[in-house]
């Protein structure tokens, strides 16, 4: 008897199409989650705890696939909500691991030694009761949930941390994202290949810099590598108070439980908090940490500020075999990204081919179709009445990725440029030097 394909008797489309109807959580194929809770993380953050369903559990955790086992720490999730009879998709940072329990519960206020007496920039380890933070007094978390951090600051951030029903039902993404340690080990493995180094241990140190709520994608990173064995060192900067909230608290749990875990909580309206002097990231910051920086891996996410301050002070700074402190840095950037121009600016350029005000020509192959842009290609082709795919327009969600043809044009998170050839660009992160033909 043959074999080959045989059609389903019963689509899973259809039946799809049936469960929703039943029950708008019930699906076979599409993932979502239902909220179930809402915690206060600091000022401006709020972690939303969500149940998925089994759609999202089956995807989430095939054993067919590794790179869907669970997720990582740095990984975030696209939601779409519905808003007024439109559906808008926003990236939002995951919140621990699978099995890492959450900090928050009903008596953190009593284990906390985080009030402003007690408080040290440069934290004092001595002062806590390890007690207090042993493993089996954690929290545990409940079983099959995702917890995201969200700041309020526009229309869909408002809505769900203040208007959004407990029990609303959201389609999600599967956990995705390579702002994580496993990008970060094959990138250093592959520098130990190419460039003989003195790195004899995989356990690299790992330098963690925040601003606002840069950190979000950093609370189970951190976690994640001290659980690994990694030295890690966190600066976090933030125009609100840390004082007693729940983020620091998780910070104190952690270095009661990991010795080689140092975090530094810079408040910039707070001289007492500053570190080397500065409110701001200086190349003395980095010195003050007292790392070895050339086998530093760096993780960055915060303003455009900060990432330029960064990039200026790693410039700065001299290492040994003519090596550049900003190979080693790794950055998820959630800043608005129509301010592009100031990131660029800061940023010293070494390239012949420096971005300029310029206006290039861009080829939409597939439509048959071309505009001038001076800015963001998406941006370009919006000023020009063209609409293109995007998500976030912040380079995370992948949803205006297309294939370049030809032509040059420049990472405004990273500064890189691209080859003159083929390859899968994001059109809301990268500005032309060139013409450009892109595939759509």
């Amino acid at each position: 008897m043959t074999t080959g394909y045989r059609p389903e008797l019963i689509q899973r489309a259809f039946v799809d199409f049936i469960s929703t109807r039943l029950h708008p959580f019930w699906s076979l194929t599409v993932p979502k989650l239902r909220l179930i809770a809402r915690r206060t993380l600091s000022d401006d953050l709020i972690a939303l705890q969500f149940e998925p369903n089994r759609a999202f559990k089956q995807q989430a955790f095939s054993s067919n696939d590794n790179s869907h086992n669970g997720w990582h720490g740095g990984q975030h999730i696209n939601l779409s909500v519905l808003i007024d009879g439109i559906y808008n998709q926003r990236s939002y940072s995951l919140v621990g691991l699978l099995q890492q329990p959450l900090w928050w519960h009903e008596d953190s206020d009593k284990n906390s030694n985080g009030n402003k007496d007690n408080y040290n920039n440069s934290f004092n380890r001595d002062s806590l009761d390890k007690n207090s933070f042993d493993k089996k007094s954690q929290p545990q978390m409940i079983p099959s949930t995702i917890t995201i951090a969200v700041k309020p600051q526009g229309l869909v951030s408002d809505y769900l941390s203040k208007g959004a029903a407990i029990g609303t039902i959201f389609n999600s993404s599967l956990p995705s994202g390579e702002f994580t340690l496993a990008q970060a080990r094959s990138g250093q493995q592959a520098k130990q290949i190419s460039e003989p180094l003195p790195l004899t241990n995989l356990q690299i140190p790992l330098l963690f810099i925040a601003s606002g709520s840069g950190i979000t994608p950093m609370l189970g990173l951190i976690t994640q590598a001290l659980q690994n064995g990694h030295q890690v060192t966190l600066l976090h900067y933030s125009r609100t108070t840390f004082y007693g909230s729940p983020l620091q608290n998780q910070w104190l749990q952690l270095a009661a439980i990991y010795p080689n875990f140092n975090f530094y909580l810079i408040n910039t309206e707070d001289p007492n908090t500053y570190l080397a002097g500065s409110r701001h990231l200086t190349v003395q910051t980095l010195i003050a940490l007292k790392l070895l920086l050339i086998n530093t891996q760096i993780f960055a996410c915060g303003s455009s500020a900060l990432l330029s301050a960064l990039y200026r002070a790693c410039d700065e700074i001299d290492l040994p075999h003519g090596k550049q402190l900003r190979d080693n840095i790794m950055i998820e950037n959630f800043s608005t990204i129509e301010n592009f121009e100031h990131i660029l600016s800061t940023i010293n350029k070494t390239d012949e081919e420096a971005v300029t005000s310029e206006e290039k020509t861009i080829y939409l192959r597939g439509r048959q179709r071309q505009y001038n842009s001076s800015t963001t290609l998406l941006l370009g082709a919006e000023s020009a009445g063209i609409r293109l795919n995007y998500g976030c327009r912040q380079g995370i969600c992948q949803l205006c990725r297309c294939n370049k043809i030809s032509g040059r044009v420049r990472n405004i998170h990273t500064g890189k440029i691209s080859i003159d050839g083929y390859e899968s660009i994001q059109t809301c992160i990268n500005v032309p030097i060139t013409d450009v033909v892109l595939d759509i």
